[in-house]
């Protein structure tokens, strides 16, 4: 998190173009972390709390988008120390930066997988429809078993920062990943899962799912179509810039002499986290069903229920009577 803060303190640049970017990047990424988590913490919060007292966990879908608001609930809870620690300097001590690495790396990489697996489920639902449907008992062991393999392979993904994380004390403490040696291989793991996969991921099943799609009758293909585009701009917009800024920082060490350059990192690495405040309204708010189980979570607090009466009703029957045709269109793309 504190490769700028720990580059700039060892360095001896005293140019005006470095104090300048030493106070945009002092105020700019603290504030940015701190509107990240809010949002991120509001979204994800909502997410979690209506799939956990709303909404019954009754397909692979459903177990998907659980886990991936409470991996991005935890990546967000992060921030606010690395807020504080950029306006004055870490003073949380090294068990706490260890930890905090340790989540912040963790968090990611679940995140990230999660999203390979929910495009993956999508994939299955729409070309494999009716095995999907009628084997939906054995969908949801099969995707509690993937779910704690996620886990446990983000969180054997984490050890190098867990292992390795510290606080150096230069001009001043500076929690951080300091270990030379194995960063080549810590960078790959960290672009394979948290980016490369879940790209290959989205370009082959949405590229299936789109073709699918074009084939079917009667279906609103266009709104799933619309979605899809969103989901994939949406993941490049956010994780290319910051993915492409790491990997040519890795392969040419003069950069590490511009001071653009590391005006191109803060501004992507803020970039690359707004995906924990998309990712509630891409992966959840689109749904019919969560949707209103949302407008039950605000009658319950006090506020107007809002949308009509009988959508229940029409939904039960719609249920009722589909075809295979509408069983493409209740699960092709998160039960628009």
């Amino acid at each position: 998190m504190d490769e700028l803060d720990e580059f700039f303190s060892t360095s001896n640049d005293s140019s005006q173009a470095h104090t300048r970017f030493l106070q945009f990047h002092k105020f700019f990424l603290p504030c940015m972390y701190v509107v990240v988590f809010i949002c991120g913490l509001v979204g994800n919060s909502l997410v979690l709390i209506i799939y956990i007292f709303y909404q019954r966990l009754k397909s692979l879908t459903d177990l998907f988008l659980m886990n991936l608001p409470l991996a991005d609930l935890l990546f967000v809870s992060t921030l606010p120390f690395w807020a504080y620690t950029g306006f004055h300097e870490w003073v949380f001590g090294n068990i706490m930066c260890k930890t905090m690495l340790g989540i912040y790396t963790m968090n990611f990489y679940t995140s990230m997988l999660i999203l390979t697996c929910i495009t993956v489920d999508r994939f299955i639902a729409v070309a494999w429809v009716t095995k999907a449907y009628n084997e939906q008992g054995k969908w949801m062991t099969w995707g509690k078993a993937i779910c704690s393999s996620v886990w446990v392979v983000s969180l054997l993904g984490s050890l190098p920062q867990i292992i390795y994380g510290s606080v150096q004390h230069l001009d001043k403490s500076i929690c951080g990943y300091h270990e030379e040696e194995i960063s080549v291989v810590v960078l790959a793991t960290q672009m394979t899962l948290g980016f490369f996969l879940p790209l290959l991921a989205m370009i082959v099943c949405y590229s299936v799912i789109i073709k699918i799609l074009h084939h079917v009758q009667g279906f609103q293909k266009h709104k799933s179509l619309k979605i899809i585009f969103l989901i994939v701009s949406v993941f490049l917009l956010t994780q290319t810039p910051f993915n492409l800024v790491k990997l040519i920082c890795s392969t040419s060490w003069e950069y590490y002499t511009m001071t653009s350059f590391y005006y191109a990192i803060t501004v992507t690495e803020v970039i690359a986290y707004l995906r924990a405040c998309f990712n509630p309204v891409l992966y959840a708010f689109v749904g019919q069903k969560f949707r209103k189980n949302f407008r039950k979570l605000l009658k319950d607090i006090g506020c107007p229920y809002l949308g009509p009466s009988n959508q229940r009703k029409s939904s039960e029957s719609t249920y009722k009577t589909c075809s295979t045709t509408h069983n493409v269109e209740a699960s092709s793309m998160f039960q628009l």
